[in-house]
């Protein structure tokens, strides 16, 4: 089977073909995905421990004596770890540190009137789950990216679940850079069944308040589906199978383009990668390039198979290319054009950008400082990449002097009145009328 992008002119197509060239894949099974994540949960929510272990023989193949990582299978993870592994590893964590530090919301307070304080205070939320996956891949750089901005955070349980390796082990990297992190707790569990333990707790795995971090389909139809019950845990956002878009003028340079495609295409059958370029011959050379080196690459079956979910689309101009991008809103968006920085001001939709040729999507992935978890399925119109203020809630605080609130009497009971809300306004006209001291006598 030849490999590379089927290519589509945009203009060519009508509204309801160009909405279908840009369909997630997983987005056409959502609806028996949804009702086997849920099958997933119930099981979870009735059976506790024993059916967490139940799944994992079934789904994973892997039999568990303890869902949880131990304090020797921890030692013999730090030992099988190579020198060079550790450093590289010790690096992101130092550079993701670095930029997510920067991060840390400052409190505030004004008057907003005289004798009326408002405030901000910042506080980590209290007991958080963070999700690594591993599919056909260990990702220790995942943990990275979750356990860095919640230590920063301060919050005080944070829980790591990762899937088991057919040994029954979790994977020494993810171990040691968790570990590297701060995180104490970690659990041997994948998919869905892992979503439904840190979001309604077992007898090993402790509930917890928000859940973070990437998966596959039904690793986002499980927080999704626990994020709507009161019962459950919130989500970070919808983040699913990897996606990535790239946009290429003349200038670019196809080996680049096929790489960064190629990258993104190796994470997941269920991954889309998507060209949008302004040549023919751009898409052509690309698909060259794709040709040749995915011959040298280990993940071929997975990354044909990402390829078929993928398109390669012809824009009139680089003005076309980006409202295609708006549109589509990815994940990852590569500029590989002349100028990228000047067409920044016209992205409003993506999850993390890539500006030149010199900057590769994988950059972001491990080391460049950036979060790697990011809104997928176009949920970048309207969510971020993970960040510090994920991991904190931010409280209000107003306090008024007694000339304050007389001041802003009036304004509440007339508000008040407007809304038929009697009370309000009398909380506001028996403090008002009140002599000497808040406090009654006794």
């Amino acid at each position: 089977m030849s490999a590379g992008l089927k290519l589509a002119e945009w203009n060519g197509l009508d509204a309801a073909a160009q909405a279908t060239l840009l369909m997630r894949p997983a987005v056409r099974d959502r609806a028996e995905i949804r009702q086997q994540a849920a099958d997933l949960i119930a099981r979870v929510r009735t059976g506790g421990d024993a059916a967490l272990i139940e799944i994992t023989r079934e789904l994973d193949g892997v039999e568990l004596d303890s869902l949880r990582v131990g304090d020797a299978e921890i030692a013999n993870a730090e030992e099988l770890i190579a020198p060079g592994v550790a450093r590289a590893l010790e690096l992101a964590i130092d550079h993701v540190g670095q930029f997510h530090g920067a991060q840390q919301n400052t409190d505030l307070r004004i008057e907003t009137a005289p004798g009326i304080v408002c405030e901000r205070i910042t506080r980590p939320v209290q007991s958080v789950g963070l999700y690594v996956p591993a599919g056909s891949a260990p990702l220790p750089s995942t943990a990275i990216m979750l356990a860095v901005p919640a230590a920063l955070a301060g919050c005080p349980r944070r829980i790591l679940c990762t899937p088991p390796r057919e040994d029954g082990l979790a994977d020494p990297s993810v171990v040691f850079a968790a570990r590297a992190c701060g995180i104490q707790n970690i659990f041997k569990l994948g998919g869905a069944q892992a979503i439904a333990a840190m979001a309604y707790g077992t007898a090993s795995v402790p509930k917890v308040d928000k859940i973070y971090g990437p998966g596959n389909a039904w690793v986002t139809a499980a927080k999704q589906a626990v994020s709507r019950d009161p019962a459950g845990a919130a989500q970070d956002m919808p983040a699913g199978p990897s996606e990535i878009m790239v946009i290429a003028d003349h200038s670019a340079n196809p080996d680049f383009v096929a790489m960064d495609l190629l990258s993104q295409a190796e994470h997941g059958p269920d991954s889309q990668v998507v060209l949008v370029c302004t040549d023919k011959s751009i898409a052509a050379r690309v698909n060259e390039s794709i040709g040749k080196a995915l011959s040298s690459l280990s993940r071929q079956d997975i990354i044909r198979a990402s390829l078929g979910n993928g398109s390669s689309i012809l824009a009139a101009d680089l003005d076309q290319a980006i409202a295609i991008a708006n549109s589509y809103a990815p994940e990852h968006l590569v500029l590989q054009c002349r100028n990228p920085r000047s067409w920044l001001e016209k992205i409003h939709c993506a999850g993390s950008v890539f500006l030149g040729p010199w900057t590769p999507e994988a950059l972001g992935d491990y080391c460049s400082g950036t979060n790697h978890v990011l809104p997928t399925y176009g949920y970048a119109r309207t969510c971020s990449g993970l960040s510090v203020a994920d991991f904190q809630v931010r409280i209000t605080v107003q306090e008024a002097s007694r000339q304050g609130l007389q001041a802003l009497a009036p304004v509440i009971e007339t508000l008040a009145g407007l809304e038929g809300l009697d009370a309000h306004a009398q909380a506001a006209r028996v403090r008002v009328n009140s002599k000497g001291n808040a406090a009654p006598d006794d």
